[in-house]
Parts: C-alpha cells; structure tokens; sequence
C-alpha cells in the first residue's frame, strides 16, 4: 500500500505531464461550471441568506416609542438599498434619495399598521417596497432628478461583453491552432512507425487531449456569453419601452394613482434585476477561463516552437472545417446496409440535436490510430446503433466501422482505461458506469433526444361552419311553460325575511328566501282479509222421545258469509 500511495503522490505532484492538467481541468471546470439558471438560483439564495439577518431585524422588531419607530424605518431603508443593489446604505445622499422615494410610498405614520402584519406579510411588502423604491429611483435616474450611486449597467455590459467575447475567441483560435498542428504531426507519425517512436516520451496525444479539452470548454463558454448578449439586447429594448410607458403615464401630472404606476414600477425593477444577473453571469463565465488557462503550462514546455517547426516540416496543417468539406460529398449508400440504419439533414428532422457519441469524434480514427482525434463529418451519415449515433471523417471509415462495431467500441473502452481524460474529453460515462461528472449528479436518467425519421399527420374539416342559431331556453312542452308561469306567478306573493342577531350585528345582512312546504299525500295498495264462518250443525231428538222410534231432526245454524 506504501508504493501505491506514494506512486500515486508523485503521479499528481508532476508538473509536467499533459494528461494530469486535463483531468485537473475537468476537475475543476465540472465542480464550478453549471447552468445558465443554476447559477442565478445560488447568487439568489446567497443574496437572501445575507440579507436575513437585516430581514429578521425588521420583523421581529416590537418598536412602540416614537426613537424605535425612527430606528426601525432606517432599517427598511437600509434593507431597500441592500436588496436592490444600487448604492451602499452608508452614503448619506444615496440614504436621503431612498428615504425620499421611501417616503413618497410608505410614509413612517404607516408603521403601526406594518407592525400588525405577520411575518410573511411583512417579508412581502419589504419586497414589493424594495422593487417600487427602485422603480422610482431609475425613473429619476433617467429624467436626470437624481440616481445617486447608481451604475450605468446596459452600458457596461455592452463594453464588457464584446471584450469577453473577442477574449475567448483569441484562446479559442489559439488552441485550435495548436490542436490542428498535433493533429497533423499524429497524422504523419501514424504513416511512420519511426516518428511515432521518436515522439511517444513527448506525450503528443495526451497533449492533443489537453488541447481539445480546453477547446471544449471554452466553447461552452462562449455559448453562454453569447446567450448574455442577447438578453442583455432584448432587455435594453423592455427597459426603453417601460421608461417610456411611465413617462406617457405620469407626464406633468401632479398625483398619479398608484394602481397605474406601480406595476410599472416593479416591471422596470425587474428588468433591472435582470441586468445584474447578466453581470454576474459575464463575471463568473471570465473568472472561469481566467481560472482554466493554468492548465495549459505543460504545451509550451513540451512543444516549443522550434521543436514544433521541425516536426511540422512537410505537414499540411488542415482545420477541422477544411477536413469536413474535403469529404462532403462522400456519402454513405443506403443500398450497402440493409440491417444498420444511417440517418441524413434531408430525412431526419431533428439532425443537429442528436447527441453524438465520442463528441462528435471519428472512432474508427480513433481505434485504429492509437487515440488520434479526428472530427466526425454528418454529412456523410450518422450511424443509428443500439440506439446510439457516430459520426465520421470519411466514407470508408464508415464502412469499416460498420462492419464490425462493438470491436473498435471494446478498443476505444480499454483505451480510455489507460488515459483516464478521455472518460470525460469522449463522454463515456455510460461505459464506465461507477463514474458520473457532479454536474449531472442530480440528472443521473438523463432522456437524450431521438431522431425524429416519421411523423403523423391529420387534417379535420369543421363539421359546422357557421355559429349555432340553437336557442337553448326554448320550451316546446305546454305544460312546462305552464308550471314555469305558476311559478313566477306564485314568488309574488312571497315575503322576504331576515334575522339579525347581537352577534352578526353591523357586519352583513343576510337573507334567504324559499318556497313554502307543500302539503303532499300519496295513496297505496290498503291490505284487507275476510273471515269464514264457522259451521254450526246440530241434529235434534237423539235422546228418545215420546215414541219408540228415534227421529232425528237437523239443525244448521251457520250464519252466512255477508253476516260476518
């Protein structure tokens, strides 16, 4: 473990090894670069956590006596400048423009009833104070009656951005150069065996990677600054159209109601907030290639521009725009492949969204020479394989790669093992699944774009063109004419009544007002039962009588059925 450690100490003390400064570049760029509205969404939050001490000051304030209240209305104007950027609360002339703007809005007599509110409410004016405030004060700024400390910000960002920009585009230009010159000379070592011996202990390759690393980066960045200067250009126009809404608004209007200027007071604070956050933007994108530039050192002590000459004697250095149109009409024929499917601009609607693998690099270039970096040309035709996409710089690069994929995939997988840059120069994170960049950490199923090659398509024809003429409170029943007019006949005759009570006194009337209950009966089936009479026989004269013989007489006296 003792070797291991102490290989592993010297590895990241060296100076002087290219491959080392890209993994160190990477480092640092994925720990401090992410998006355009991740980076607003933290200088946001660092902005409320400095100013919740001041809120809290303010909220939780319990002033009675009239030196508190005086102490406490300081504050809400100290808070107003803190928040709003524009001036430091410690100038007396920037204090006395915020009260007077303050004042013309929340005079200190409504103090008592901000006292009242709760906390969220309170957080919640102080807010809405802070964007009217500095809606009033830029308004002055631009008729000339004041504006004291305030910067004028679309005019800085118009001088700074194109300063940024021209800045990243000389690194840019500087290190493409550079990259095209490796490029070449790898080009010329790959055809001679002896070169390529000579110039293995220079580390041309790892030098190459370092190069279009940087490359990389600062194309990000200048992405961003160019996304900068056309918010900052759509915002100097928004900021143009509210001043001059508010000055049709107010013109030499004495009082002007509030419910017609304060939302364009608050837009013109928005737009303003806008621009501070380009500016923070501009600065964070420059101190980040400041930042990058460092771990460049190792090419010029490698590569000086003697050594450089030499090596480049006989070399036709070829830009990566020059290598795409030598092959543009080289395309791939369909009628080679039956089982890969190869996308083209013509067909395929979404072609320039199509996350190509290895960053757009040719990888049979890559697999066969070594870890040469060549860029991919789709105007050839992007591979589809395993729902994946290549690129390459020429026709037969395609074909061979065609052949047999998954071999020059292994080749390039095992390469990347040995120089570990290119995990994420080549963007292969899904091969090395254990390692995710920490600016995708909280992206980790990633949902890439697919190309889109069919499309479904429907035409409807309205089925009524003209509007309906239906008249919907028509009634063709009599009948139901008849109850609907009884029944207005019959609210004629209804009273409306209320109640008030102690409780509800001086708050609101109510009242209500019903049909009377109707005296409804219904009629069912009535449940009826019948008794049969019982039979009652007697027979007369069977105990003898005056003569010998026995006559027998018989009595019914059953009553009959109706009598029962």
């Amino acid at each position: 473990m003792g070797i291991l450690f102490q290989l592993c100490v010297s590895r990241l003390l060296d100076s002087k090894n290219p491959s080392l400064d890209t993994i160190k570049m990477q480092v640092y760029f994925d720990m401090n670069y992410t998006s355009r509205g991740e980076f607003l969404e933290e200088h946001h939050r660092v902005i409320e956590s400095r100013l919740s001490s001041v809120s809290r000051e303010i909220t939780d304030n319990r002033a009675c006596v009239r030196e508190e209240l005086e102490s406490l209305y300081r504050k809400i104007v100290s808070y107003v400048l803190l928040r709003s950027g524009l001036g430091s609360p410690t100038d007396i002339k920037i204090v006395r423009e915020a009260t007077a703007a303050l004042q013309s809005v929340f005079p200190p007599v409504e103090l008592g009833t901000f006292l009242t509110l709760s906390k969220k409410d309170k957080e919640r004016q102080l807010k809405e104070l802070t964007m009217i405030v500095t809606g009033i004060r830029l308004f002055n700024r631009d008729c000339g009656k004041g504006g004291e400390g305030i910067d004028d910000l679309p005019a800085i960002l118009q001088e700074a951005i194109p300063v940024s920009t021209q800045h990243v585009d000389s690194q840019l230009e500087a290190v493409q150069d550079q990259a095209y010159r490796y490029t070449a000379i790898l080009e010329k070592a790959a055809k001679n065996p002896l070169l390529s011996q000579e110039l293995q202990p220079y580390m041309l390759k790892e030098a190459l990677y370092n190069a279009r690393q940087y490359e990389i980066f600062l194309q990000i960045i200048l992405s961003d600054i160019i996304t900068c200067a056309r918010e900052v250009e759509m915002m100097i126009k928004q900021l143009g159209a509210q001043l001059e809404q508010l000055k049709m608004t107010v013109k030499s209007k004495t009082a002007v109601p509030t419910s017609q200027v304060f939302p364009i007071f608050i837009a013109l604070s928005n737009v303003w907030t806008s621009f501070q956050d380009e500016t923070v933007l501009i600065s964070i994108l420059s101190n980040l290639m400041t930042h990058l530039e460092p771990f460049l050192g190792a090419h010029e002590l490698f590569f000086p521009e003697k050594v450089m000459q030499d090596l480049l004697d006989g070399v036709t250095v070829k830009t990566d725009m020059y290598r795409m149109k030598e092959h543009m009409e080289d395309r791939v024929n369909l009628a080679d492949f039956r089982k890969l499917e190869w996308l083209f601009p013509e067909t395929t609607a979404n072609f320039d969204k199509l996350l190509i693998q290895y960053r757009g690099f040719c990888p049979y270039t890559f697999a066969t020479t070594d870890g040469l970096l060549l860029p991919g040309n789709p105007a050839i035709g992007i591979l589809k394989y395993k729902e994946k996409y290549y690129t390459f710089n020429t026709r037969d690069a395609a074909y061979s790669f065609a052949e047999n994929p998954e071999n020059y995939i292994d080749i390039i997988r095992e390469k990347a093992k040995k120089n570990a840059e290119l995990i994420q120069l080549l963007e292969l994170h899904q091969q090395f699944e254990t390692l995710i960049p920490y600016s995708q950490m909280k992206d980790v199923n990633k949902h890439y774009t697919k190309p889109i090659t069919k499309c479904e398509s429907s035409t409807q024809t309205d089925t009524h063109l003209l509007p309906p003429t239906i008249v919907r409170s028509y009634e063709w029943n009599e009948w139901e004419l008849r109850r609907q007019a009884i029944k207005l006949a019959n609210l004629r005759q209804k009273v409306t009544h209320s109640v008030q009570t102690d409780l509800s006194h001086m708050r609101r009337e109510n009242c209500s007002q019903v049909y009377p209950s109707k005296d409804a009966s219904t009629q069912s089936m009535t449940e009826g039962s019948s008794r049969v009479p019982r039979p009652q026989i007697y027979i007369a004269g069977l105990r003898g009588g005056k003569t010998k013989t026995t006559r027998g007489v018989k009595v019914n006296l059953t009553r009959a059925v109706d009598e029962t």
